[in-house]
């Protein structure tokens, strides 16, 4: 209910405090999870768990008096000093939900006047009173849990598999070395592979560190909620943070209450309490049952409350405080790279233990010599070292976890998306964003600008011109419609006492009407003032249209208002101009709804104001919540037409979307013309295209379609119009079925379910209600659709950008693996040292991922086709295990069309299991689904092409240097062993050159201008010249550590050289075709490419 005068303030965009409820179909596996019953997650958690929590939390404060000091620092008894109520009889009103105590200190009434809070006016908003309010009652936060310091994660990186068989190694090599050496030079191997390891492990750590840094900002972002509060008579915005004990606030439906408190009036105000009290079933809130619950949702009506309440003193300060906050989910593409992680550490311990054995036997049969050609082994005498060191070697470039810059991707990500108005609440959903096939979005706000003004109006047969020209209306008409606008609405009006412009608040749609009012005459206060709210129908966007009933001299009048068209359907009679009613002749019913249709092809969003008198005997005198209101045989008072601009950059943020294959589909609740004229601004509807059904189509009629109907038409449906929420999660999971990965965006409540059904749900930071951010993944801040394709930007670029990074990662992989293998097993020596591979692997995982990871998103990434959900025979798989239930229990064959791995849309036959020759019971029932997009592996036929180019290049070049590097380099002049020394530092150098000139390559896998936009990252520049800097210092100055010699200055030429050549080679690399079937496929089982190619024979012949 409005309160008093107030004002709505800019509101900045909101985030939320998570509900530490979510999906109850994953409880089980959450509480298995976590054997902790003390640190439940901040998701999933089920309700007998809360309800647990709830009971251990009354336990622990009945044990603990002082647990309220220890959270807040204050004593309680300094409260009576400065307010007539102690902070211990309000935090025990709160959580007891004590009636009686409330009504010994006279009510809500009486309890505000011990708080010192004007119900009307709410408390000043001065700054010393609100700092003397949290001195005393304390803030609206809770204690958090202390972070993980620097330490546990660098303990945490020493539990990496690789690192420690590497510290092992390093602790046996020492071991030798200094048994075998002697202490002054047997140290160096074991020692440099400790301090290697060292390293490796607190870069790892502070990158880890800085990830759960910038995930916990952006925790505190989503938990950052903006509410209203009333405040000098005033509504405005403010963080949750900055609530305290006294406020008043009011509440709308899809609100969280934001603290403990009480009701001061209300309508129709029912809480969700599920997240505090397990129960599932809403309560509604009035006089008899006025105490809230921090942290529940407003499921329907409105109403104010006085905080009582706030931060540790309320239940669910105290829940939250306790509530771990990990980030620890793991998406769908890291559950990918993790299993080719395993898959290349499986590769390499296989390889690894090879190759020691091949080294050991070479060494034992005396085919292992020194540098001056000797025989290493001599019997009696065990220096297994040089074996066993190769093939630590071999474990250490083929084991290693480099897939921990996933996470730093997608931190690096969320904090990027954030300054392009978008807060991520779900990992996952980055990389998902970047496969969505289709965008279901919202009109209102989203594709306009969310500032609406009347600009025409229709009242008793004549179209008012201007709108608020009313000259020709009568006195008796013109006080029923101002007395509609004013009561018969969520918003209100502050007139500053200075005499400043009047201040609206409420939704864009009600501002307008209030605005429109004020310009007819209206005076809001004084029209409030004359009649008194009986009962409120808060507007519902399944009927669509809201009611009040309210008492004056003149009687009781039921007002109505809502959607045009449907108003005007309930309607019997019309106002005049002088005030008299006359009935709804057909006439003027066409005449009334030709006016609706006028106005919505002119893109205006129509609305009708109507009302029936009401006998007051009909009105019952209890119960008066349950009373319904009449709806029918209305009085028609006029229609409005809105204007809402569509957004600048709309039309070529479609038109991007469009060319990136994302089809963009209006759904609206608005009329059907409005709609289309929208659509056709906006660019989603061709003007020379089909604008009639299915194409445009009313939710009314999709709703009543079957489900295999809808399916036949969804991939039309472009514009939804007078949709319900029902209509848009039937319109998602139609989607879906179809193989679609679908986003969705929605700002009202009854949006959560198609929120939570989507593939990725995107909710709007302003006009968005909590329950709406809560379903959803992503929030889009300044609820504009320009940022939700930026956010399908940034999701195709965490995509890419791990693809750039597997590309330069494998190259390495497969280059040293080879180089390594081939001259252990041929000449018993590797011309990697362990230490050396360390440090490829330092440049292949921190520094190869800061460099790549920080890529910005580019146009031609847009310029792509989605990859979409699925293979065609994944969708099957999975769409087969749900048909085993029904009569269709085995798959005989699998249809694919044919070049589906060009078509962006596969359809997929399957057939029922029946004797050949013999008719199925069922009949020959075809199921089709559809896989939209392309499904391209992780490692594409692309990457695999520039791969093999850089590497076979590297091997080539370095294997003939290790085989003839003493002749080339002209070395013969030196001794065996210092040419040894030179060749393999060379080497060395050569092969780390020929990875910092790759990773330019691995910027652009598939342009052949490597250096477009290279000026714009310098993180990317500076990652390079860091990269290149050690490498001198490593050769110059580091060889002890590393086994190397200094290079004189044309070896540095001839290393740069062949470096450099790879950047000419990949552009050439790049005119090399590859096929369109993925590689991977070649390599199949026999059995399963015989089966494919038949199928693909007959779906030709068909």
């Amino acid at each position: 209910m409005a309160v008093g005068r107030s004002s709505s303030a800019p509101t900045s965009p909101a985030a939320e405090i998570r509900s530490p409820v979510r999906d109850s179909a994953e409880e089980t596996d959450a509480e298995e999870k976590f054997d902790d019953a003390f640190d439940i997650p901040h998701k999933n958690a089920s309700h007998d768990r809360l309800r647990r929590w709830r009971a251990a939390f009354l336990f622990k404060e009945a044990g603990e008096k002082d647990l309220r000091e220890a959270y807040t620092g204050i004593k309680l008894p300094t409260a009576s000093h400065s307010f007539p109520i102690e902070l211990e009889k309000l935090t025990t009103l709160n959580r007891d939900h004590d009636s009686v105590m409330l009504q010994e200190v006279g009510g809500v009434k009486g309890l505000s006047n011990l708080l010192k809070t004007n119900l009307d006016k709410g408390i000043s908003p001065n700054g010393d009173e609100l700092l003397q309010r949290r001195g005393v009652f304390g803030s609206n936060t809770y204690p958090r849990k202390k972070r993980k310091s620097i330490l546990r994660f660098v303990f945490e990186a020493c539990k990496d598999l690789t690192l420690i068989i590497l510290m092992v190694a390093a602790a046996i090599s020492l071991t030798l070395g200094m048994t075998t050496e002697g202490a002054d030079e047997g140290w160096y191997d074991g020692g440099s592979i400790f301090l290697a390891v060292f390293i490796v492990i607190l870069v790892t750590a502070i990158s880890d560190y800085r990830q759960s840094l910038q995930f916990r900002h952006l925790n505190e972002e989503k938990q950052n909620i903006q509410v209203e509060v009333v405040r000098g008579g005033k509504r405005c915005g403010t963080s949750i943070f900055d609530l305290v004990v006294g406020d008043v606030v009011p509440l709308k439906i899809g609100d969280q209450v934001p603290a403990d408190g009480v009701l001061i009036s209300g309508h129709s105000l029912a809480i969700d309490e599920s997240s505090m009290t397990g129960e599932s079933k809403t309560v509604h809130k009035d006089q008899k049952a006025p105490f809230l619950m921090s942290g529940c949702k407003v499921a329907d009506g409105y109403g104010s409350m006085l905080v009582t309440g706030v931060g540790a003193n309320t239940e669910w300060g105290q829940l939250m405080a306790n509530i771990s906050e990990d980030n620890g989910e793991e998406t769908p593409l890291q559950v990918r790279l993790n299993g080719v992680a395993t898959f290349i550490g499986m590769v390499g311990l296989t390889v690894a233990g090879a190759v020691l054995v091949v080294l050991w036997i070479r060494y034992f049969t005396g085919h292992t010599k020194n540098p001056d050609g000797s025989t290493q082994f001599v019997a009696g005498t065990t220096r297994a070292k040089t074996g066993f060191m190769g093939a630590i070697r071999i474990l250490t470039i083929a084991t290693h976890d480099c897939w921990h810059y996933f996470g730093f991707r997608l931190a690096y990500s969320m904090r990027k998306m954030m300054r392009d108005k978008a807060l991520v609440r779900r990992l996952s959903s980055c990389e998902t964003m970047g496969s969505a096939t289709t965008i279901c979005s919202d009109k209102t706000g989203t594709l306009t600008l969310n500032k609406m003004t009347v600009v025409q109006a229709y009242f008793g047969g004549t179209m008012l011109d201007p709108c608020d020209d009313i000259r020709t209306m009568s006195c008796g008409a013109t006080e029923l419609l101002i007395e509609g606008i004013a009561q018969n609405t969520t918003g209100t009006i502050f007139l500053p006492e200075d005499g400043g412009d009047a201040e609206l608040s409420g939704s864009p749609t009600e501002k307008a009407i209030l605005s429109w009012g004020l310009k007819i005459g209206m005076d809001f206060n004084d029209a409030r003032s004359k009649s008194q709210i009986l009962h409120v129908f808060p507007f519902n966007s399944e009927k669509k249209r809201g009611g009040v009933a309210v008492q004056s001299d003149a009687g009781v009048h039921v007002h109505w208002k809502g959607a045009a068209e449907l108003v005007l359907s309930s309607c019997k009679s019309w106002l005049t101009l002088d005030g008299s009613v006359q009935p709804m002749s057909a006439e003027k019913y066409n005449e009334c709804k030709k006016s609706i249709e006028d106005m919505a092809m002119s893109s205006l969003r129509c609305v009708a104001l109507a009302y029936c008198p009401c006998e007051i005997d009909t009105i019952p005198k209890e119960d008066i919540a349950d009373w319904k209101l009449p709806e029918d045989d209305l009085i028609l008072l006029c229609i409005v037409g809105i204007k809402d601009p569509c957004r600048p950059g709309v039309r070529s943020a479609v038109q991007l979307c469009t060319n990136a294959g994302v089809k963009v589909r209006m759904v609206t609740g608005d009329n059907i013309e409005t709609a289309k004229a929208i659509a056709l601004e906006c660019g989603i509807l061709d003007a020379n295209g089909a604008i009639s059904e299915p194409f445009v189509i009313e939710g009314k009629v999709f709703r009543e379609m079957s489900e295999a109907a809808r399916g036949d038409i969804i991939d039309k449906i472009t514009v939804m119009g007078r949709s319900s929420p029902n209509d848009k999660l039937l319109l998602v999971q139609a989607l879906k079925r179809k193989g679609h990965v679908v986003a969705v965006t929605g700002d009202g409540t009854n949006d959560a379910p198609a929120l939570h059904e989507a593939d990725i749900g995107l909710s709007m930071g302003i006009s968005g209600t909590e329950v709406a951010k809560e379903s959803s993944d992503i929030i889009i801040l300044d609820d504009n659709f320009t940022s939700v394709v930026k956010v399908v930007r940034w999701g195709r670029s965490v995509y890419a950008n791990i693809q750039k990074f597997i590309q330069f990662q494998l190259t390495v992989n497969v280059a040293a693996l080879v180089i390594n293998v081939v001259a252990a097993v041929s000449s018993g020596d590797v011309p990697l040292n362990a230490v050396e591979l360390l440090w490829v692997n330092l440049i292949m995982d921190t520094l190869g991922a800061l460099a790549l990871a920080t890529e910005p998103p580019t146009d031609n990434l847009m310029k792509r086709q989605p990859v979409g959900r699925r293979h065609a025979r994944q969708v099957i798989a999975r769409e087969n295990r749900r048909l085993t239930q029904g009569a269709c229990r085995q798959v005989t064959r699998v249809h694919v069309a044919a070049e589906s791995y060009k078509e962006q849309r596969a359809v997929v036959l399957l057939y029922p299991l029946g004797k050949q020759g013999a008719e199925h019971k069922h009949k020959d029932i075809i199921f089709e689904f559809a896989c939209v997009g392309h499904q391209e592996p992780l490692v594409t036929n692309i990457m695999w092409r520039n791969l093999f180019v850089q590497a076979i290049y590297q091997i080539a070049i370095l294997l003939i240097f290790d085989f003839s590097g003493r002749s080339i380099l002209r070395l013969k002049n030196e001794s065996r062993a210092d040419a040894e020394k030179i060749q393999n530092t060379f080497i060395f150098n050569t092969f780390v050159f020929c990875q910092i000139f790759n990773e330019f390559n691995a910027r652009k896998p598939e342009e052949k201008n490597v250096f477009k936009g290279i000026t714009k990252n310098h993180l990317f520049i500076g990652i390079i010249a860091i990269t290149t800097i050690f490498q001198i210092l490593i050769i110059e100055f580091l060889g002890k550590f590393f086994k190397t010699v200094r290079l004189n200055w044309r070896l540095w030429l001839v290393s740069v050289a062949i470096g450099i050549i790879s950047w000419p080679l990949a552009y050439l690399g790049k005119f090399i075709p590859v096929p369109v079937r993925p590689l991977q496929d070649y390599f199949k089982p026999t059995c399963l490419k015989r089966t494919s190619r038949r199928d693909e024979e007959e779906g030709g012949q068909s």
